[in-house]
């Protein structure tokens, strides 16, 4: 179920972000953090999100615009080196508390409480129609890649963000897909990276919980990239940012809280 789970998440997610703006890490980290720990379910969306992107990558790259990229996908790709690091650091720290509930020990860490208040920040934020129209102005490009890629390496929540930096860096509309498309694919190439060298490469052996898992995700991904324009005429755009919402603030409270 939790595989069928998966690739059905993905399919979904993946052909409705061809036109509703959310991206494939937003909903795929609290779906795979429902059974696998939070850093393997971080690492697992960083990897599907990656194979994802690159798929458009070899589509749209020709349309990225090479000037925002700099100011931008630079920045954000070096932000996602931090983000990742502490990422590390936080699945290191002793647990905040502990409690019983229904038969089960449940933890309250500190890694849960950040990466549930991100997504539930992101959520939030996704919800607001105020911030759907918020546009930052060319110059803040830098810190606008710096912000959204620290989120990224963190927590794989950088969309929203992105998004609403680029939106007025005076691109057309390819180049806006193209050049968040490259800069998505800087951040999880370093952050994959960071994983690896600290709690990932741990659970790359032929036996590993997060290969299969990642697998079927990122089939379910590219079909989704594939077929999704046939999706667009029976799906809103508003529906898919409230279902997404509401889904992504269940979960990060059960992070918070220690019941995921």
């Amino acid at each position: 179920m939790e595989l069928l789970l998966l690739g059905t998440v993905a399919f979904v997610v993946s052909a409705v972000t061809l036109f509703s703006g959310f991206g494939l890490g937003t909903v795929m980290t609290p779906v795979f953090a429902l059974f696998l720990p939070v850093p393997l379910a971080v690492a697992a969306t960083a990897t599907v999100h990656l194979a994802n992107n690159l798929l458009k990558f070899a589509l749209l790259v020709r349309d990225a615009d090479l000037r925002v990229v700099l100011r931008f996908g630079v920045p954000a790709a070096a932000a996602a080196f931090v983000g990742a690091a502490a990422l590390a650091l936080f699945d290191t720290l002793p647990d905040i508390a502990r409690y019983d509930l229904g038969g089960r020990v449940h933890r309250i860490t500190p890694l849960g409480l950040v990466i549930g208040a991100a997504i539930v920040g992101f959520a939030l934020l996704d919800l607001s129609d105020r911030f759907q129209k918020v546009a930052f102005s060319a110059r803040w490009l830098v810190p606008g890649g710096l912000l959204s890629g620290f989120f990224g390496g963190l927590s794989g929540n950088q969309g929203a963000l992105r998004s609403a930096f680029l939106v007025r860096a005076g691109l057309s509309k390819e180049a806006f897909v193209a050049t968040g498309v490259v800069t998505a694919v800087m951040v999880d190439t370093i952050r994959l990276l960071v994983y690896g060298a600290t709690f990932l490469g741990d659970f790359l052996a032929p036996n590993s919980p997060i290969l299969f898992p990642v697998a079927i995700a990122t089939l379910g991904a590219f079909a989704g990239t594939v077929l999704g324009r046939r999706l667009l005429a029976k799906v809103t755009v508003a529906t898919v940012r409230w279902a997404v919402a509401v889904m992504m603030l269940v979960v990060g409270l059960g992070l918070m809280a220690g019941l995921v």
